[in-house]
């Protein structure tokens, strides 16, 4: 049988605690990623895992998940 692979740290980390990581630092010179639901510059590295979202989209998202009850 094939064993499960180990999840990366922050994958651990999120099911340990429920909170997501911080997001990583983004250098000067770094490419940022773009917002995939409004296309501004974000706050993460263009090289980051996962769908970044600027600092509007994710405070609309946070809002959405606390009055969803």
């Amino acid at each position: 049988m094939d064993s499960e692979p180990e999840p990366d740290s922050d994958v651990a980390a999120y099911r340990a605690t429920g909170d997501l990581p911080a997001p990583q630092a983004v250098m000067p010179g770094q490419a940022v990623a773009d917002c995939v639901r409004c296309g501004e510059p974000s706050e993460h590295p263009a090289d980051a895992p996962g769908t970044p979202l600027c600092p509007l989209c994710e405070w609309q998202q946070a809002q959405r998940g606390a009055c969803s009850g």
